[in-house]
């Protein structure tokens, strides 16, 4: 018996990927569909980091291909790739660096560094080159969370850095320089120039992602940073109170002004659950993220819990996606990475590089 491709691509039709939401011949990710007698083979690209998943999405489409009367042996080859997309206008991408994901709150203090940190260590695990940049100069954290305080970057040539390594992840901060006690009594230009030296002389190898984990709030600082690196999206963490809401608000507003897409809103600290006896409380109110998301039809990626174990692994150099990989608190982080990952894959890619240098020539 015989088929043909539009038969195959009407059975992966039928094969929802779960991470988008879209079927594998809509979405694009089926390609290179072979046919030879009654075999079948194909590639599913996906465009987002999903190593946990490969196998699953495998399984899932051979079994629709298997629907079609008469098919023989089925293969497919799921595999990731991940592109360079869309930034600001005007502003060129950072070298050896595909995608630049700014962790952002409008106020210090509802687990902004957490959540950057452990969104970096979830998209590694999904099988991303992943990097870290400390931009809180005033109160970097990364080096601590990460294990890292005290190392130093070194310099091969006199004039850039090599980045740190912890957990499969690059990392650079302003930690890394100076003393943990020692004060960043810095004006707002020298922070800016700081930064944008922590972010251009570092020798970044081959990221598909790099998670900026932003200073807290909205001011001079903050708007150089969004005008000046090239920012795939942002990502808005905040925790349910009314406070904390008011200047997450302003954050997305700034990068809105900015014209950087706003990828989702992370809840931190929802709900806290009693050690001892189990009691659910809302400490902090409850259903602000989601509100916010409404109000201004950005996603809600998800909410964490008010949790000892979160704390303590940060502090300890070993944050929850490495330190309880099997717990519900690291499959959350890491349904939000791959969400963030899904958002920034249905972008615009980057076609800069398709267009060719053009030379003017006295002739």
């Amino acid at each position: 018996m015989s088929f043909t491709e539009q038969q195959i691509k009407a059975a992966l039709s039928a094969a929802v990927d779960p991470n988008t939401g879209k079927d594998f011949v809509t979405g694009r990710a089926a390609k290179n569909i072979k046919i030879d007698g009654d075999d079948v083979s194909f590639d599913i690209e996906l465009g987002y980091p999903a190593k946990t998943q490969i196998d699953a999405i495998r399984k899932q489409v051979i079994a629709a291909v298997r629907t079609v009367p008469g098919i023989g042996n089925v293969s497919a080859n799921v595999f990731t790739k991940i592109v360079a997309h869309s930034v600001q206008m005007g502003v060129k991408l950072l070298p050896g660096v595909k995608n630049i994901i700014a962790v952002a709150s409008g106020k210090g203090g509802v687990g902004k560094s957490t959540t950057a940190v452990n969104l970096a260590l979830a998209l590694a695990q999904e099988g991303a080159s992943v990097g870290i940049l400390d931009a809180d100069i005033y109160g970097p954290s990364q080096p601590q969370m990460l294990g890292l305080a005290g190392q130093q970057p070194e310099s091969k040539d006199g004039q850039s850095m090599e980045p740190l390594e912890a957990y499969g992840i690059q990392a650079m901060s302003i930690g890394f320089m100076v003393d943990v006690e020692t004060p960043m009594v810095w004006r707002g230009p020298m922070v800016a120039q700081a930064l944008d030296q922590l972010l251009g002389q570092t020798n970044w190898r081959d990221l598909d992602y790099l998670v900026v984990d932003m200073p807290p709030g909205t001011g001079d600082v903050q708007l150089s940073l969004t005008q000046k690196v090239p920012v795939t999206g942002a990502l808005i963490v905040t925790t349910p109170q009314d406070i904390a809401l008011i200047d997450a608000r302003k954050g997305l507003k700034m990068f809105e002004k900015v014209n950087v897409p706003i990828l989702g809103i992370v809840e931190n600290m929802s709900i806290h659950i009693c050690s001892n006896c189990g009691h659910e409380e809302h400490i902090f109110g409850t259903g602000g993220g989601e509100k916010m998301c409404a109000d201004y039809d950005v996603e809600f990626l998800g909410s964490l819990p008010l949790e000892l174990a979160i704390r303590e692994m940060a502090d300890g150099g070993k944050p929850t996606v490495v330190g309880a990989p099997d717990s519900r608190t690291a499959e959350i982080y890491r349904d939000i990475a791959r969400r963030v990952a899904v958002k920034i894959g249905e972008k615009a890619k980057d076609m800069t590089s398709k267009f060719p240098n053009i030379v003017v020539q006295n002739t």
